[in-house]
Order: C-alpha cells, then structure tokens, then sequence
C-alpha cells in the first residue's frame, strides 16, 4: 500500500536451504520494512497514529487527508513499530539531524543561558485479559531555550527537543544528555535546571547536567502553602488566599529565610494535630529546598522560576495522546508512543531527519 493507492511489487527472493530463512535484497531499497506499506505510507500512518486514536486514524483521518484505507491494527502496528525504532536508535546513541548550536537566550548579565526540566506523569496500564492494571510513569525530559520575553534577553524564538519513555531516568538522561550536546549545550555558559519536588529528579540533574543551578518550581511551592493557609482558614476562601499571598510574596521577593520566619512565627496553640503536623511537614519541605529557592537572585539574574514548560511537555507529548477517558496500554505500545510524540513535539526539522533515515 502506497500513498497513492495499492501498489503491486515483483522482485527476487532468496532462500538459504541451511538455515531456511529467505529475504528480498530490493525491499531495502525500496525501504519496504516488515510490512506491507510503502515508506510515505507507513510514515502517514504513523503521524495519524501519534496524533490520534488508532481507530480515528484508521477510520477517518487518513482516509480524508491520503486516500488510505488501513485497517485499525495496521495503523496500531506502524505507529508502534516506528515509535520503537525511535527508541532504539536514540538509545543506541544517535540523534537525528546535523549538529546545530542554537542560539541561547542571555542571563540579566547578557550570559548565554540553556534550560533543562524533567518530571513524570502516570499512563494507565493494561493487564492479562483486558484487565486494569498497575499504573506505570512516563518521565518526560526537555531541553529548551526560551522565546523572547520568557527572560530576559530570550532568543528569538524558543526551541525544545523532548525525551519521553517509561525506562527510567538513567535511560531519559543518557539520551537527553546527546540530544543536548547536538544543539550544542556545552557552548551555553550556564545551565539551569528547573524541576518540582519530585524524587530523586534533583540527583538525577547533579548526574547528567552537574554544571547546572537547579531552581525548584515557585508554583509547586506556592502549592503547599496554598494548602497550609487553607488548613488555617478553613471555610473563609479570602481569607485563606490572603494568608498564602503574604506567604507567597515573602518568599518570592525576599527568599526562603523570610518565608521560614513567618511560619515560624504563627501561634498554632489550640490548632489541631492534624494542622500543626503539616505545619511541621511544610517547614521541613521549605528547609531541605531552601538551596534552591533564592527566588530574589533568579529574577535579578533574569532566569525562569517556574517549570511550566516540562508540565506543558508532559500534557503535549504524554496526557493529550495517552490519559484518554479508558484508555489503557501494553508497557512496550507506551514506550513507542512516548518516543514517537517526543520526536513530533520536538522542534521543526526532527521529525522529517527522523523519517529520512528510517528503514
């Protein structure tokens, strides 16, 4: 099947008696693959595939926009099959395209400045039979420099390459870690590294970018004092949003040392063990983080204090194709799909490279 229609192909096969296995030398040429699709159709299906539901791609997308007639699981196969090969050529260590240094957005002190952000989001899991299973977590990574106005002096226009996939942070940062070299990080003269609270995505920044300031999400923090404040002021809305905004400013204009004080210093006699507890806990949190919560200096220094773009990454690449209502995956048909929306999501031109080396 072509992208112009059933296509019928003649050519030599040949057969070893000893080991009685067969292959056809021009199907490389033709870059057949395993399949029954031509290279443009299986490239088509895919895209559908990634984009959307199989059975939409199958049922309505491609038929409108190619022409192509593809049953659902065609379509499932292609998509997978591709998304696993992106996986695995990156983990054998290539990268798609030519080396391309970009151009990094500066620092308040006209420093080039490169970005990176990690965090995971949960994908529903099929088990034996159809039946739900355990939950598994996708780790999404991204490189990226900011469009203008995201800080200052950013770049023209911002880029990103994404990693996604469900083996782990070690395998993320060793694909990351190329990926970034290609658009030459090492060129950068600083690196800064913006995560939420999660586990163990610190250390995993201190191994694959040591050189990088890790700054944690602002918002992820206005997070838990939003929810102290409202353990406070329970069934006073205002109130409890006056009480976090103090808190949020403190620590957001004069640092994590002024934040600490005005916690410290609330009067809690009376309150109920359960408040006073996450009292205890929110101290603790500010505490262990407080290296990475010079709010003040960032923003002097004209740098991004949130992690939002990761989060939007994770939505684009992982939760708009994947968290649909029942949607449930084989861990190896999720693996492929992280790889094959990473691959589209990332900047223009890493899709096509991808493609034009494909078998």
């Amino acid at each position: 099947m072509s992208l112009l229609g059933e296509v019928r192909v003649e050519r030599a096969y040949y057969h070893c008696r000893r080991c009685r296995a067969g292959h056809c030398p021009g199907d490389a040429r033709l870059r057949l693959g395993d399949g029954a699709l031509t290279a443009g159709a299986r490239e088509a299906a895919s895209l559908a595939g990634a984009l959307g539901s199989f059975a939409e791609a199958a049922g309505k997308v491609l038929p409108k926009l190619a022409g192509l007639r593809l049953a659902e699981s065609t379509v499932e196969r292609a998509a997978e099959a591709a998304g696993a090969d992106v996986g695995a050529r990156l983990r054998r260590g290539e990268t798609f395209g030519p080396a391309e240094p970009w151009a990094w957005p500066a620092d308040a002190n006209g420093g080039s400045c490169a970005y990176i952000s990690v965090d995971a989001t949960g994908v529903g899991m099929q088990g034996e039979g159809g039946a739900k299973a355990e939950g598994r977590m996708a780790y999404v990574g991204l490189i990226f420099a900011p469009g203008a106005g995201e800080g200052a002096g950013g770049a023209r226009a911002g880029r990103a390459r994404v990693a996604a996939g469900l083996e782990g942070l070690a395998d993320l940062g060793e694909r990351m870690r190329r990926q970034a070299g290609q658009v030459g990080i090492d060129g950068a003269r600083r690196w800064v590294a913006l995560t939420d609270g999660g586990a163990g995505l610190e250390g995993f920044i201190g191994v694959y970018f040591p050189r990088s300031e890790c700054i944690l999400d602002f918002y992820h923090a206005a997070e838990h004092l939003n929810g102290l404040a409202k353990a406070l002021r329970p069934g006073d809305e205002e109130a409890a949003k006056a009480l976090a905004s103090s808190w949020c400013h403190a620590l957001k204009h004069h640092g994590p040392a002024a934040a600490l004080a005005a916690l410290r210093g609330l009067d809690l006699r009376g309150r109920k063990r359960e408040i006073k507890e996450a009292h205890r806990l929110l101290i603790g949190y500010i505490e262990r983080n407080e290296h990475r919560m010079d709010y003040p200096r960032y923003q002097r220094e004209g740098l991004l204090i949130g992690s939002g773009h990761v989060e939007a990454a994770c939505k684009a690449v992982v939760g708009q194709r994947m968290k649909g209502n029942g949607m449930r995956w084989g861990e190896a048909g999720a693996d492929a799909i992280c790889h094959l929306r990473a691959l589209f999501k990332s900047e223009k031109g890493q899709w096509d490279a991808y493609w034009a080396v494909a078998a």
